[in-house]
């Protein structure tokens, strides 16, 4: 049954046994925790406000990017401490930039190890799908991880694989940029099988037009999830003295407090 399961997110080639565990790095990333207690740290997001900041301010900074971030590396040599990737679509759409992709820590759900081709850096997690399993007692219910060595669950944002990893770490105050939180999903494009999209033209969702252009495959966003799972985790920090800030420029994104990006440094 869990095999089934795995079958619909998971391409049959990349399974290398039954269920969701596919020999992740546990002892590796457990020798991680909190290696950054106290510190802080920024997320960043992909939406088209993140075209408003200065990213070379960031550049003593540790931050995490993910999925099309490269587009930013090239236009202006921002690179993240951090590099996660979630999503399947954006793993096969993107699988040569990604394994090209030079930075201190690459984080990948290790069902994806098939494709890897340069480990240099790179850590394999344990992702529990079950947010995305119609069927699972977890369809679209948020989860939070404090063991990322074991497990990271999804909770329909690659965001949320950010921030579990950002506690395990030990960060004490993440900042989030380029949440815009709004999304507009073109008439023109391509509805394909469950919540699948595939794009037709230019992305007006994220700060590249190219993130999920013409061909690139996403997923409908469920903003009404993801916003159950920010409150969730805003939960889970606050309990253990924690705090996550919004400092996007603009959006609406209203769960966490404000904070301007400059003045922060």
């Amino acid at each position: 049954m869990i095999k089934k399961i795995a079958k619909k997110l998971i391409p049959n080639k990349f399974l290398e046994q039954p269920g969701f565990r596919f020999g992740w790095d546990k002892e590796n990333i457990a020798a991680l925790k909190d290696k950054f207690k106290g510190e802080r740290c920024f997320i960043v997001g992909n939406g088209p406000s993140l075209n408003l900041l200065d990213l070379s301010k960031l550049k003593e900074e540790y931050s995490f990017a993910v999925n099309g971030i490269f587009y930013k590396t090239w236009e202006m040599g921002y690179k993240p401490t951090f590099y996660v990737v979630e999503d399947r679509h954006v793993m096969a759409d993107n699988i040569d930039e990604i394994n090209k992709y030079d930075c201190d820590y690459k984080f990948f759900p290790s069902a994806y190890k098939k494709q890897i081709t340069n480990f240099k850096n790179v850590y394999l997690f344990n992702m529990d799908v079950g947010f995305y399993v119609e069927g699972s007692k977890h369809f679209e219910k948020s989860r939070f991880s404090k063991d990322a060595s074991e497990v990271i669950f999804c909770g329909q944002s690659v965001t949320f694989i950010n921030l579990q990893l950002a506690y395990y770490l030990g960060f004490s105050e993440v900042y989030l940029i380029g949440m815009d939180f709004n999304y507009t999903i073109p008439d023109s494009v391509k509805k394909i099988k469950g919540a699948v999209i595939e794009s037709t033209e230019d992305d007006v969702n994220h700060f590249h037009p190219d993130y999920f252009g013409k061909g690139k495959k996403w997923h409908d966003p469920k903003l009404h999830n993801v916003l159950q799972s920010y409150k969730l985790h805003k939960k889970m920090f606050e309990e253990d003295g924690r705090k996550i800030f919004n400092a996007t420029a603009g959006g609406k994104l209203e769960e966490f407090d404000r904070v301007d990006f400059d003045s922060l440094f």
